[in-house]
């Protein structure tokens, strides 16, 4: 009696057994390969607990959204298909972890960029970026971090320097000449006060009390808030991620404080508005702008993406904005560059990249990078009047 299943030569039959094994083998090893060639790594430390978490994660979510839309387009870098993915990590706001998370991220991941949104840990890498060979994508107004000459270093929103003195002309002019300063106690708050108080007196004012509070650890600033009021400030400098900010301000209102608030860009008056129950306990306010009032078309078309993907109720932010654009120029330097692991060539082209931008992408109206490594535009700030936030051009505060 034959069976059919050995009716063939042996060595027939072993070239049939084996051939199953042989395609399992190379299409695994082949998939293996693809994914080590073809995906790039980017990389984020930043704060994603404590007080400062819903400012880190804002990042992320802007970084987030660029890498899903430039995946669906589709990125070709030196004649290969790239595919990028986001690495986050937490450093608690604190330059000493981010130091290590970007080291863990450049040596662990191969890492050509690191974003950072906080000056403390900007510095911190920068102390080796260069040696290590990866871009410090820096979110930060200091205008330090442009001026140490690192040459692997992109600052991404403007330094703070240039609101300074319309926001003090703006504040002196409707509320008085004696400022009470409340700042939070982080890297990015005291490079702040560094320059207003000076510029505050400058002007012709009067600092009546200076009280740096830790707005990363606490939720209660009843203390420090009464101390300087007891000093009848008209105006109150402040500033922080968002949330403590809000409850910096709440404190004082509800403590009597009639007067104006000159608001760090770091906080965001949509988001401050949430603790707050609304904009009425920041009449008299002036800060950056936030991105719902924003009516330029790239602001626009990032608001509504934004919302779309996070949910109707989640505030589009300055730091997700332009996050989203930086991390879309930066995808555009490296196919510009020809490269996903020269940091030095992609740096070289992240000003031409942002200059070329799609302006539904340049959600910031970007116009370039200078040569310190500081990119280039023009923002809009806002006042809080009448209830509403209105904008207005930094240029027509000093008319």
């Amino acid at each position: 009696m034959q069976i059919a299943s050995t009716d063939r030569p042996r060595s027939t039959r072993r070239r049939f057994a084996a051939a199953p094994l042989a395609l399992a083998l190379a299409a695994a090893f082949g998939a293996s390969a693809a994914s080590a060639q073809d995906t790039v790594k980017i990389g984020f430390t930043g704060p994603l607990s404590g007080g400062a978490a819903l400012y880190g994660k804002n990042v992320v979510n802007g970084i987030e959204m660029a890498i899903k839309e430039i995946n669906a387009a589709g990125l070709e870098v030196g004649g290969k298909k790239v595919k990028l993915e986001l690495v986050s990590l937490d450093d608690k706001y604190a330059p000493a972890e981010a130091a290590i998370n970007a080291r863990r991220l450049v040596q662990q991941y191969q890492t050509p960029a690191v974003f950072v949104p906080h000056s403390g840990g900007i510095y911190a890498m920068q102390a080796f970026n260069e040696q290590e060979k990866f871009i410090v994508m820096a979110y930060s107004s200091t205008p330090k971090i442009t001026e140490t000459g690192n040459k692997l270093t992109i600052r991404i929103p403007p330094t703070f320097a240039g609101y300074i003195a319309p926001f003090t002309r703006y504040e002196m002019g409707k509320f008085g000449k004696k400022v009470g300063m409340l700042p939070g106690d982080h890297e990015y708050a005291k490079n702040w006060s560094a320059l207003f108080e000076p510029a505050w007196k400058q002007a012709g004012g009067t600092v009546v009390s200076n009280n740096p509070m830790s707005y990363n650890r606490s939720a209660d600033f009843y203390s420090g808030v009464s101390r300087v009021l007891a000093e009848k400030p008209d105006v109150l400098f402040v500033g922080g991620p968002s949330e403590p900010t809000a409850l910096v301000a709440k404190q004082a209102r509800e403590l009597g404080f009639k007067g104006g608030f000159l608001i760090m860009d770091q906080a965001k008056f949509d988001e401050m508005a949430k603790v707050t129950g609304g904009l009425a306990m920041l009449e008299g306010s002036i800060g950056v702008l936030p991105v719902s009032d924003d009516v330029r078309i790239g602001a626009k078309t990032f608001a509504a993406a934004y919302r779309k993907a996070y949910g109707e109720d989640k505030s589009p932010t300055t730091e997700s904005s332009y996050n989203y654009t930086l991390t879309h120029a930066l995808a555009s330097a490296m196919k510009m560059a020809g490269t996903t692991t020269d940091a030095a060539a992609i740096r070289a082209k992240i000003g031409d990249a942002l200059a070329k931008l799609p302006k539904e992408t340049n959600a910031g109206d970007f116009r370039g990078v200078d040569p310190t490594g500081g990119t280039l535009l023009d923002p809009l700030v806002a006042t809080i009047e009448g209830g509403k936030i209105k904008p207005v051009n930094l240029s027509d505060l000093m008319k």
